[in-house]
C-alpha cells in the first residue's frame, strides 16, 4: 500500500506561481514512477506530468510544457510540481499518483496508476 497526500494548492493570480507537494508513505518500490493529473468538474482527469524513479526521465502535457516542472526527492518520499506562469485554464483539482514503473508510452493512462491522493484545489484568477 502507498498513501499519497497532496498539499500546496490555493488561489493565485494569472502569471503567478504555486508549488504542489505530494508526500508518499507506505511501501517503497525502487523503480516506481510518480505522476500529476488534474481534473475540472464535469471533465475527465487529464495527465499533467510524470517522473521516473531517478528523476532523469520526465514527460509533460503540451499544455504545461515550459511552465511546469516535476521533481522528486526519494530521501523524503516527496514529489513536487512547480507551476509558473499560471493561467486561468490551469484551474483544477490536482492529483498525484503512483505507478510501479515508468513508461514513455502509456504514461497518460489513469488505469496504470495504482494509488492516488485526495487532490488539492488550484484556482487561478484572471
Amino acid at each position: 500500500q502507498v498513501q499519497l497526500v497532496e498539499s500546496g494548492g490555493g488561489l493565485v493570480q494569472a502569471g503567478g506561481s504555486l508549488r504542489l507537494s505530494c508526500a508518499a508513505s507506505g511501501r517503497t518500490v525502487p523503480g516506481s514512477a510518480m505522476g500529476w493529473f488534474r481534473q475540472i468538474p464535469g471533465n475527465e482527469r487529464e495527465f499533467v506530468a510524470i517522473i521516473s524513479w531517478g528523476g532523469g526521465s520526465r514527460i509533460y502535457a503540451d499544455s504545461v510544457k515550459g511552465r511546469f516542472t516535476i521533481s522528486r526527492n526519494n530521501a523524503n518520499n516527496t514529489v513536487y510540481l512547480q507551476m509558473n506562469s499560471l493561467k486561468p485554464e490551469d484551474t483544477a483539482v490536482y492529483y498525484c499518483a503512483w505507478r510501479p514503473y515508468y513508461s514513455s508510452n502509456y504514461y497518460y493512462r489513469l488505469q496504470d496508476y495504482d494509488y492516488w491522493g485526495q487532490g488539492t484545489q488550484v484556482t487561478v484568477s484572471s
